[in-house]
């Protein structure tokens, strides 16, 4: 059998900063995905006891995330019990893997109707809870490539191999920063940010931009990830540059892709807004981690016979600044088609969310500009990648 599988609606929670006072530091993580969850399917008018699978990124499920936080959502949101849901980690890419997934289950027949949606408190479940202080690599993976480094210092390595400064970095960062205030100002997030009751209040937009952020401002933080054991096991990095200025932000946040099959869409009258082209996932040097959507995008664009010039906008996750700009060196696209809405550093970074709300916010923005094609990869731990390329229709 085989199926064509089409977004129909994506959307987004705000970006809600995980510091005391963030919007949604008192919220339970399946209660935000709860609420995106509940917004998608009344804006669509569909039956929720149509939907096949919900399939939920989510990185860190442990304490609060640990339960399938998709189905403990799912059923929070009032939903039908038959409904079923999975919960998966391929790490910053979990939901943007969800998303193909699904599609997967649609283009085979086993559904008509699927959500991909992920899920990150930051807040809640601090990054790298889940594995409780053991470590999880194990003498054999040691003997291969010896102790496993940060993604910080990975994106130290990826911005000494592409020879890109300091300055570079930060210019980068002020750059994103600046495009997500002015997507914001215009309301060009309207579309895609839903509402979140969180704390007795609403939630209407992202809590993580500054619109007054500058290169100088940025060039005034020391770097994050530069000690003595890195600089002994690392000498070819003689300048130490990746900051928290230039690198995305932990965040709080949801988002949410309905995806319906042709059939499906003509029954339910449903207008279908984009098609998927190509798509790709693969591995890279695991110490050098954040290369792999290099190499992916590669791959999906030979896959779907395409060129980078035929693609009007690439949204390449901003998990550090150099990862889009050596991204943008190798494969010489346009850099004014790079984020061009801002990315992770001014929107926020929340790991198992953050692939459906690229999709999201790629989606809108070729909605809004009347283009055609849209390419999101995202970088990994354990060095890999995903890609998928979208048609808007």
């Amino acid at each position: 059998m085989s199926e064509t599988a089409f977004i129909v609606d994506a959307i987004r929670s705000p970006s809600g900063r995980i510091k005391a006072g963030g919007a949604f530091t008192d919220l339970h993580p399946t209660e935000l995905l709860g609420q995106v969850l509940q917004q998608l399917i009344q804006r669509n008018g569909i039956d929720p006891g149509q939907v096949g699978d919900v399939i939920t990124g989510c990185v860190s499920q442990s304490g609060e995330q640990s339960a399938t936080p998709g189905r403990v959502a799912w059923l929070a949101a009032g939903f039908p019990d038959h409904v079923p849901a999975t919960t998966i980690d391929r790490k910053c890419g979990s939901s943007q893997q969800a998303i193909a997934f699904g599609v997967q289950g649609i283009v085979a027949g086993a559904h008509d109707i699927v959500i991909a949606c992920g899920v990150e408190s930051m807040s809640r479940v601090p990054m790298g809870s889940a594995r409780m202080d053991q470590n999880p690599f194990g003498p054999s993976y040691a003997a291969r490539y010896g102790a496993q480094i940060s993604q910080g210092a990975a994106a130290e390595r990826v911005a000494a191999k592409w020879n890109l400064s300091r300055d570079e970095l930060d210019r980068y960062a002020a750059r994103s920063h600046r495009l997500a205030a002015e997507s914001d100002a215009s309301g060009r997030f309207a579309r895609e940010i839903v509402a979140i009751r969180s704390g007795g209040g609403v939630v209407e937009r992202d809590e993580t931009i500054r619109a007054d952020s500058t290169p100088e401002k940025l060039a005034q933080l020391k770097p994050t990830f530069a000690d003595e054991r890195l600089r002994e096991r690392f000498p070819e990095i003689t300048d130490w540059r990746v900051t928290a200025g230039n690198s995305s932000q932990m965040v709080d946040g949801a988002a949410a892709v309905l995806l319906v099959s042709e059939r499906m869409a003509n029954r339910l009258g449903l207008k279908p807004r984009a098609r998927f082209v190509g798509f790709d996932v693969r591995g890279d040097d695991p110490m050098m981690m954040l290369t792999a959507p290099i190499a992916s995008s590669r791959a999906a664009l030979a896959k779907a016979g395409m060129t980078v010039d035929q693609i009007d906008a690439f949204e390449i996750n901003e998990a550090f600044a150099p990862v889009p700009l050596a991204w943008l060196r190798e494969l010489q696209a346009d850099p004014e088609r790079l984020n061009p809405c801002g990315g992770a550093i001014a929107l926020g970074h929340p790991l198992g969310a953050s692939g459906a709300r690229l999709t999201t916010t790629l989606l809108n923005h070729l909605e809004a500009r009347g283009l055609r094609y849209g390419l999101q990869s995202m970088c990994e731990a354990g060095g890999m990648a995903n890609t998928m390329i979208l048609e808007r229709v």
